[in-house]
């Protein structure tokens, strides 16, 4: 059951602390005087080391243990000593929300707080009512700064606790926690789904922000709005009736693993276990076990933060674990006000470490992209980068959300991928095909690794149209499959042209890539034809010469494998075999440049191997 394993997550990780309160986000402190009279406003805001390095580094809030409530919907509730400006201070930072709104608001603060001060008669609290009035009454002015953000959030704060929250003032606290124990009074215990134990079900269930392409006022796993969705006779949450312990206990460990930096309650950071794969669907993974880790590093690719025991995982080696401890992955999608599970998977460390190592392994393929200069390149592929490849330029998140989730379906379960991502690697490969740039190149070896390992997956696994040999990392001079050898011929007559004129505007490539891949026998007798004009012109030069020559032996060696019996070339190429063009056009490339100790030793009717 997708609750009881996040319970047990937030037990594991040591996630819910005290239960009454929980980690947010706090942009400001207001330090207020010892009677409220004056104020001053503590920026917590700092750089993470994660974005030192980037020209514009983006700020985030401290967390800070504050007040557990439940989310706000459309209607106005101020939270409890902490809460946005339009609450604290009946400012507006966008100056977009009417004033009679903001006065609300700012009211609904402020006798939240007054209660509170009557009830515990907290000299902390009282200075914060006195302060409160003042700026209700414009006998005080707040000041804020530039950059505040509308959803900022402030904290109240009293000058004589030096940068504690009021929150965590003991009687303070006290009357906090006497709050919370009302919420649920008179209502009729009910068998808890999580527990199993008879408790007061929770009436709402926790708001969950970063589901991405839903609200970003947050939404709730477990709600029913309406009712259609209701049965039996009961209303509202009464028809999945959960603690809220175990509520606020799932909550927590699904916002752990949403988050972008989760911290424990204490502020010790925590591992990223989410990977987003479209612009509403995001994957998040947890174990009881340290494997979690490395298989988080296929969101930052940088073996070192795996433990030594996985990083074979990266290199495509089986780490042949048998280790029973379970694995979860759970794929959620938002839209607007609901949010939907796309996806649950339970398996087990030593399946799942299987399975990624054979999905490293299915991606090996030799790169066309120099190394950075930083350093070289990662071991593999991470996932956002092959489902930013099959997107438009600029777009990597449009990717469909079922593509994406049948992706990391495979690399969970070590199934096939997804057909449909062949086809959609191949219209970006043939649109993008003239692009050049560092990080076009990058982008490309992405797709055609990904191209090979869906051709291999359906090799294995017995769904191939066509009897193509298991696909390497390397060029493959025994593959005679049609669309492979033209992909081939395609990377040599580029190479003769190049060598005879140099670079020049559109090469043969940007001009036929798309329609050579598609209706070969329509275009290659043309580029032939210009191929034995590019070669006799390469050897007009001394310096040329010789590499025309082998140049040339290569492009026979690859037209002599079509029978003329066949009537030559193919008429038209299928998705499987446009995928072997793409793959042998790129493995073709990479062989001129290889080093020849790299290069596989060729046989006497392919002479594939650069001359040294």
């Amino acid at each position: 059951m997708i609750l009881e394993a996040l319970v047990d997550l937030a037990a594991y990780e040591e996630l819910l602390g005290d239960l009454d309160l929980e980690m947010k986000p706090m942009a400001f402190l207001v330090e207020l005087s010892r009677d409220g009279s004056r104020h001053v406003l503590r920026d917590t805001r700092y750089v993470p080391d994660s974005e030192k390095e980037r020209k514009k580094p983006r700020r985030v809030a401290k967390q800070m243990a504050m007040p557990r409530e439940a989310g706000r919907t459309s209607g106005d509730r101020a939270l409890f000593l902490f809460d946005k400006a339009e609450y604290l201070f009946g400012i507006d930072p966008d100056g977009k929300r009417p004033v009679a709104k903001l006065e609300l608001r700012a009211r609904l603060f402020r006798e939240r707080v007054g209660q509170a001060a009557a009830a515990t008669g907290d000299p902390a609290l009282q200075a914060a009512v006195r302060f409160l009035a003042d700026v209700a009454a414009k006998r005080h002015t707040v000041d804020l700064p530039e950059d505040v953000a509308s959803n900022d959030l402030f904290a109240l704060s009293w000058a004589p606790d030096i940068d504690l929250p009021m929150i965590q003032r003991p009687a303070v606290l006290d009357q906090w926690r006497r709050l919370r124990a009302r919420d649920g009074d008179g209502a009729e215990p009910r068998r808890c789904l999580v527990t199993g134990e008879l408790a007061i079900p929770a009436d709402k269930h926790t708001i969950l922000k970063g589901i991405p392409g839903a609200s970003s006022a947050g939404v709730p796993l477990v709600s029913f709005n309406q009712k259609s969705f209701e049965s039996y006779g009961l209303s509202g949450n009464d028809n999945a009736p959960v603690s809220r312990a175990a509520a606020e206990a799932y909550a927590t460990a699904l916002a752990r693993l949403l988050a972008a930096r989760p911290v424990r309650p204490n502020g010790e950071s925590l591992g990223r276990r989410n990977v987003r794969i479209s612009t509403d669907t995001v994957v998040c993974f947890w174990a009881h076990h340290d494997f979690a880790d490395a298989f988080g590093s296929i969101v930052d690719p940088d073996p070192d933060v795996v433990v030594e025991a996985y990083r074979g995982v990266w290199r495509g080696e089986d780490p042949h674990l048998e280790d029973a401890t379970p694995f979860f992955a759970l794929t959620l999608t938002g839209s607007l006000g609901r949010v939907m599970v796309h996806g649950y998977l339970r398996s087990t460390v030593g399946e799942v470490a299987g399975h990624l190592a054979e999905h490293f392994a299915d991606l090996q393929l030799t790169r066309l992209t120099p190394p950075p200069k930083n350093g070289g390149h990662p071991p593999s592929f991470r996932l956002q980068t092959l489902l930013a490849a099959l997107a438009p330029l600029g777009k990597g998140d449009d990717v469909p959300a079922a593509l994406g989730q049948g992706i990391v379906d495979a690399v969970l379960t070590g199934g096939p991928y997804p057909y449909a991502a062949l086809g959609r690697a191949l219209v970006r490969e043939r649109a993008e095909i003239h692009r050049d740039g560092w990080g076009d190149k990058d982008r490309r070896d992405a797709r055609r690794a990904l191209i090979k390992a869906v051709l291999e997956r359906r090799r294995r696994f017995g769904m191939n149209i066509h009897d193509y040999p298991a696909l390497g990392a390397t060029m493959d001079p025994e593959n005679t499959q049609p669309g492979y050898l033209l992909g081939r011929l395609m990377a040599v007559i580029e190479r003769l042209q190049q060598t005879a004129l140099g670079d020049v505007n559109a090469s043969v490539v940007d001009r036929y890539f798309g329609a050579a891949s598609a209706t070969p026998k329509a275009v290659f007798v043309r580029l032939l034809k210009n191929a034995r004009n590019h070669a006799r012109k390469a050897k007009d030069s001394s310096k040329s010469r010789g590499y025309a020559i082998h140049l040339e032996s290569q492009l026979d060696a690859i037209v002599d494998r079509f029978d003329p019996k066949d009537n030559g070339f193919p008429a038209h190429l299928d998705l499987e075999q446009q995928g072997l063009f793409v793959l042998g056009y790129h493995q073709q490339r990479h062989a001129f440049f290889a080093k020849k100790s790299d290069t596989a030793t060729p046989n006497d009717s392919d002479p594939a191997t650069p001359i040294a």
